[in-house]
């Protein structure tokens, strides 16, 4: 009877996971917790493959955006490797990654960041520092610095992981490529769009030779690109290579995989930036509705993509519209991932942009200053959020004619933009556009 439990535990687990891939989390998530008491009732709850099962359903808990569900998984798992398995097995490590992996998610970076450095450690102890697993996580460690707008430790990390990755696996690897992608995005959150598209491309005609056209990760690419091309303006290249991003991902996972409603919302944005409000508006609530039936209401990409559709109301001067939004994604958020979280703070900052609007400034100001202060706590003085909420701030000042204030906060921010971003970053030369 075991032996058969067993067989028919193992082809669970593997359908599940087909399952999580195509983006079906809601019947992966089904047969994972019937794998998971199954394996507690026949091998106990610390044996290493029912805390394996437990990964896996937490896996599928951050997918779905329930990051409280998934870190309390999480921590049981670490908790129990440690003890059965010792602090430096690699099964631990691993745990502890995908638990900073929710941290940071979470917004919680601090404690996402030092469990990281943690990981990183005892690997190098264990693995060596040249160890492909030590040399991913070092990737991990700078995606947390980026979220916290150290891009300039970003990028430290992520050039010398991507030259070990080069020595050790080869210029055309998946992982070294990840990396390179990885790089890119930091170029251009420094505001270097050349560099970043520079390597970009590099990248997608790899992953176009390695893995095809149609792979998820060359599609993948392809969208990064597109990103690349709209920071710089370049919107009809955006478009195009969004356009096909879109289609691919239909044909190749389905029309409501997650991945297939991301790139719709991108293609969404592009059509906003170029004033197509009404092509961006019908996308967005295409997206909005499939991702109510496919995440959730409650879900944060969900949430975020009200948000956009609120935008593109606010872009049409359809205010109203996009209050009611704004209002309910704010409350939403305040909920399920609490005041502080950046997702939160965004939200109040956009409602606080619809108020202004309306000419309901003293509503508006009251806002930005809430999102001003948390985001110094949270984030810290010298995060771009912290600085657009300044600069959002003075805008409300100015237009109540408190034009002296306004100016002082628009100097601040520059100065702090200088210091932090360097005088030639796009950000600074749009913040002296403005003085």
């Amino acid at each position: 009877m075991g032996l058969i439990k067993q067989y028919y535990d193992d082809k669970y687990m593997n359908f599940a996971l087909v399952l999580k891939e195509n983006g079906d989390w809601n019947n992966a998530e089904h047969l994972l917790v019937q794998v998971m008491d199954m394996r507690k009732t026949l091998l106990g709850a610390e044996h290493p493959d029912t805390l394996i099962s437990m990964g896996n359903l937490a896996s599928i808990y951050f997918l779905q955006g329930r990051w409280n569900d998934a870190e309390q998984l999480e921590v049981q798992v670490m908790d129990m490797r440690k003890k059965v398995l010792g602090a430096e097995h690699p099964d631990t490590l691993l745990s502890m990654g995908n638990l900073a992996g929710t941290y940071l998610n979470q917004g919680r970076w601090a404690e996402a960041e030092q469990l990281e450095v943690q990981t990183m450690d005892m690997r190098k102890k264990v693995l060596g520092t040249e160890h492909p697993d030590t040399l991913m996580i070092m990737g991990n460690l700078a995606d947390i610095y980026a979220h916290q707008g150290r891009w300039n430790e970003a990028e430290q990390l992520q050039v010398h992981s991507m030259d070990m990755m080069k020595k050790l696996l080869g210029a055309d690897h998946p992982d070294t490529l990840m990396i390179m992608g990885n790089l890119a995005a930091t170029y251009s959150n420094q505001g270097r769009c050349k560099k970043a598209e520079q390597l970009q491309v590099q990248v997608m005609n790899m992953m176009m030779k390695l893995l095809g056209e149609e792979h998820p990760d060359t599609l993948g690419c392809m969208g990064n690109l597109a990103r690349t091309y709209s920071d710089q303006r370049r919107w009809k290249e955006a478009e195009q290579l969004e356009v096909q991003v879109m289609y691919m991902r239909k044909k190749v996972l389905g029309a409501e995989h997650p991945d297939t409603l991301l790139s719709m919302g991108n293609l969404a944005r592009t059509y906003s930036d170029q004033r197509k409000w009404k092509e961006a508006e019908q996308l967005e609530v295409q997206v909005m509705y499939m991702r109510k039936k496919v995440l959730g209401e409650e879900h944060p990409d969900t949430l975020l993509s009200m948000g956009n559709l609120a935008r593109t109301y606010s872009d049409q001067r359809r205010w109203k519209e996009a209050e009611q939004l704004e209002v309910h994604v704010m409350d939403m958020m305040k909920k399920l991932l609490g005041e502080e979280h950046p997702d939160t703070l965004l939200s109040m900052g956009n409602l606080a942009g619809t108020y202004s609007n309306l000419g309901r400034w003293t509503e508006a100001e009251q806002l930005e200053v809430q999102v001003m202060n948390l985001r110094k706590k949270v984030l810290g003085t010298e995060h771009p959020d912290t600085f657009l909420s300044i600069e959002n701030l003075a805008g409300t000042y100015f237009d109540q004619g408190r034009w002296k204030e306004a100016k002082q906060l628009q100097v601040e921010v520059m100065n702090m933009r200088t210091k932090a971003l360097g005088v030639e970053h796009l950000d600074i030369l749009r913040s002296m556009e403005d003085l």
